[in-house]
């Protein structure tokens, strides 16, 4: 019960029946969207969002103000992940601008061999999200680079892109420099590298799982007989349109350096947008107008070669305006859901049906997946899931890594794999993939929560909190 003014207004809690009327809604809509009709998912989003709010004030009479503070409450915590979408948006207009991209695609055609790219593209985007800790940033520069390799040596661009985001989320759960790495042990109730550890199990697995399989796709694809040609005429043309120097290289080396060594994200990634107009000015002998075009709306290479042309014609801040107003969306969607009730009933009628640890496990998994799903934001994903279960986890005697863990083998894992989480959006934004074209082979990402499974059920690598040591728990 809760007084406002001289009125008194009874709240309801939510039912499971009421819960679900929003959630089967919005996956009815994306699937016509999405499959039947071909169109942009915003206002599906939109549509939901109001069946939800309409729920949530009219049925539980939830008053509109605290449903509004639970949308901008959402949208708020998703704000850096915006800036910095946008900001990725600006580096690339400016790096392609500058020849920086274009150097990058150059050198990797020289020097990657095209039989064992897939496996080379997995372990260099790997060992970069690694040293970086941004998925994003590891996507929107290398990734962009690498699509435009594969591209060049017969090998789809979806794949390529699937391979991208797969080395990119290798190193968004393992790298200790990662949000989400830090994020999901302190939620749970461990420390930071008892969390790594604990993830190697299910990640390297999954991993050696993923690079046989990209070797074998290789084989598909590529042979050199019949890329030699190609290449020889990309690189041509990369050096008939951009003045390609080993100095280019520079910028992303810079790049990865300022994360290394914690320089705050945004004024990190702006100075980089700031190397690309210098290259662009500088180098390439752009005029102030284009690259100030260029960072508005993108390049636009115009060389004749189709493969090259649709590759490099990317980038810019208001092409990132359609990523922002479907992340919006979704994050309004999410806000509803998680403010009015009906998220916390759905997890938690998931959780009365998890009776084994094993059980428990893969609720946790579920949920992290659904709240993805449902909110679109994998911190979202990892907070909510995680505060949810931690006390069940400790009375079950259960590890804190455990639980720390399965929030990334299913949370952070899975959120690029989503059409409209905010990761999903801005990657295939990056890359111009849709979402649905490279998921099928982002093969950690769909391995990984498997593995999970199958540990989970087998209980191999389930730790009790009582047989580990003392050190790897602190209060969540």
């Amino acid at each position: 019960m809760r007084k406002h003014k001289n009125e008194i207004v009874t709240h309801r809690k939510p039912s499971l029946g009421l819960s679900l009327i929003p959630i089967l809604s919005v996956f009815i809509l994306l699937l016509l969207a999405l499959l039947k009709y071909r169109v942009d998912i915003q206002i599906p989003l939109i549509t939901a969002s109001i069946i939800a709010a309409v729920i949530s004030v009219v049925v539980l009479k939830n008053p509109w103000a605290d449903i509004e503070k639970g949308i901008i409450g959402s949208i708020m915590n998703a704000m850096q992940a915006i800036l910095i979408a946008c900001i990725i948006g600006l580096i690339i207009g400016s790096w392609i601008a500058g020849g920086i991209v274009p150097s990058l695609i150059y050198y990797g055609l020289k020097l990657l061999s095209p039989r064992f790219f897939l496996v080379t593209c997995l372990l260099v985007c790997s060992v970069v999200s690694v040293s970086t800790g941004s998925s994003w940033t590891t996507c929107g520069t290398l990734g962009v680079a690498m699509v435009g390799i594969g591209s060049a040596m017969g090998i789809p661009a979806s794949i390529t892109a699937g391979c991208v985001v797969s080395g990119a989320y290798f190193g968004d759960k393992m790298s200790p420099f990662s949000d989400t790495t830090n994020l999901a042990p302190a939620v749970s109730g461990t420390t930071l590298f008892a969390h790594i550890r604990h993830m190697m199990y299910t990640t390297s697995v999954s991993f050696v799982i993923a690079c046989i399989l990209y070797f074998l796709v290789n084989f598909k694809y590529v042979s050199h007989s019949r890329t030699s040609k190609d290449i020889v005429t990309v690189t041509a043309v990369l050096r008939d349109h951009f003045t390609i120097s080993p100095l280019l290289l520079l910028p992303l080396l810079i790049l990865f350096c300022m994360i290394y060594f914690k320089i705050p994200a945004i004024p990190g990634l702006i100075f980089s947008v700031l190397l690309g107009v210098f290259c662009a000015l500088a180098i390439q002998g752009a005029s102030i107008i284009e690259v100030g075009r260029c960072l508005s709306y993108g390049f636009t290479m115009d060389s004749g070669n189709e493969m090259l042309d649709k590759l490099l014609t990317k980038g810019g801040l208001q092409n990132m305006m359609w990523t922002v107003s479907l992340i919006l969306c979704s994050l309004t969607f999410g806000g509803i859901m998680h403010q009015s009730g009906m998220l916390e009933t759905i997890a938690e009628s998931i959780l009365k049906i998890a009776k084994s640890n094993g059980s428990l496990i893969c609720a946790t998994g579920f949920t992290a997946v659904m709240i993805n799903v449902i909110c679109g934001e994998q911190y979202l994903s990892i907070l909510i899931t995680g505060k949810m279960y931690s006390s069940e986890y400790k009375n079950r005697d259960l590890a804190p890594q455990n639980l720390s863990r399965t929030l990334e083998d299913f949370g952070t894992i899975t959120s690029p794999l989503i059409p409209w989480t905010t990761c999903a959006v801005a990657i295939s934004t990056y890359l111009s993939i849709p979402t649905l074209n490279y998921a099928p082979y982002a093969f950690l990402n769909l391995i990984n929560p498997f593995v999970a499974i199958v540990f989970a059920i087998t209980g191999f690598s389930i730790k009790k909190r009582s047989s580990i040591s003392p050190e790897d728990i602190v209060d969540a």
